[in-house]
């Protein structure tokens, strides 16, 4: 019997990452889950779905304030990582984006895959969760991040070269592969509960609004979001919550409602309602929010780049606007409805990405990339 591992950066928040971090594990049930540290209070009722999973944490666990320090410490990792022995497992699946979860491989017939759900954007220029040019701290932080980062990229790049195999979780994604790395990756879209929400009998909550949420993070510009729907005049909502929560509450005026974080059958009948989704990142590595909410049947507007380009499909399932401000999104809007998008092209076009599908391919994947049994 092969002992399979399966590593994930950490369980602080639930996001696409963890909705793939689920699907590894249900593949392989059997497989224990290393990641650097968990925090059950911030992942809320989401930890419902970990609970009885073998995680296992690093030392790091155990450090006061941990899930607030593995950011400014991130230094680290190195350390963090190097303390999980895994050398009695035969195969070991890497969740890895943020905190560079791979390079375990310790011995020549260990098989190492990495599902890489980004290179680390804080390490190659993409934008990240905070913004501190407005910080008075700001010189500080950003010759700290220049020290640390330069050596946190020697460490990614060593790391990269012990994985056998990498999976991308969309093209985008590959492309900084063999960008940052010069190696190849195949595409494996991410698993999106589809089928769950196209056959689900829930009621689509009343209203004439707009809906976005997810992490509440800088890189998702939700203040564009915000700014555009007051300058449209229209309602809108936001789910999830996030290190920028307060901050976004301070500049939204009445017509905006924060959601907080929502269970699953919450998620879709807020899907189901809308008169669309809006996605507002600058370079999404995929976005599973837009594919979930054409399941529901609801149309896009999202920025024109990243993982929105393979996941969107201009005026047939969505609208697309061309720049990060506000203007540009209130333009989208206002295209929306003088375009005619069918709901049912919608629900077509998420079919592509089911969990079902994802499962398939994965298992395809390591049949014929590794010898399991």
């Amino acid at each position: 019997m092969t002992k399979i591992a399966i590593t994930h950066d950490y369980l602080i928040d639930y996001g696409g990452a963890e909705q793939v971090l689920l699907a590894l594990h249900d593949i392989y049930p059997a497989a224990p889950i290393f990641v650097c540290i968990k925090d059950k209070k911030k992942m809320g009722k989401f930890w419902e779905k970990f609970e009885k999973l073998n995680v296992k944490t690093s030392w790091f666990q155990y450090i006061p304030f941990s899930s607030k320090l593995i950011s400014p410490l991130r230094f680290l990792l190195p350390a963090i990582w190097g303390s999980f022995d895994l050398s009695k497992f035969d195969l070991i699946i890497d969740s890895s984006s943020w905190a560079i979860t791979r390079g375990f491989k310790t011995r020549k017939n260990q098989i190492e895959i990495c599902y890489c759900h980004t290179p680390p954007r804080y390490l190659y220029g993409f934008d990240t969760s905070r913004r501190w040019k407005e910080k008075w701290y700001r010189k500080a932080v950003d010759i700290y991040a220049a020290l640390v980062n330069r050596f946190m990229r020697i460490y990614d790049a060593k790391a990269s070269k012990k994985v056998d195999y990498f999976i991308a979780n969309s093209a985008n994604t590959a492309n900084r592969i063999e960008k940052y790395y010069q190696r190849k990756a195949d595409v494996i879209y991410p698993p999106v509960e589809v089928e769950r929400i196209i056959n689900s009998k829930l009621t689509p909550k009343d209203g004439n609004y707009f809906l976005t949420g997810g992490r509440m993070v800088a890189a998702k510009n939700f203040h564009l979001v915000i700014k555009a729907c007051e300058k449209a005049k229209v309602n809108l909502k936001i789910f999830g919550s996030g290190i920028l929560e307060e901050e976004l509450r301070k500049i939204s005026g009445n017509n905006i409602e924060f959601l907080g974080k929502l269970n699953d059958e919450e998620l879709i009948s807020y899907y189901k309602g809308a008169n669309a989704f809006i996605a507002a990142q600058k370079d999404e590595d995929f976005g599973m929010t837009v594919v979930e909410a054409q399941a529901g049947g609801t149309p896009v507007i999202a920025y024109k780049g990243g993982g929105y380009l393979e996941s969107v499909i201009e005026s047939k399932t969505g609208i697309f606007f061309d720049e990060l401000t506000a203007d540009s999104i209130v333009s989208a809007i206002s295209k929306l409805k003088r375009v005619s998008i069918k709901s049912s092209e919608c629900v077509k076009n998420a079919k592509r990405f089911e969990k079902a599908r994802f499962e398939k391919e994965i298992k395809q994947y390591i049949l014929n990339h590794a010898r399991t049994s």
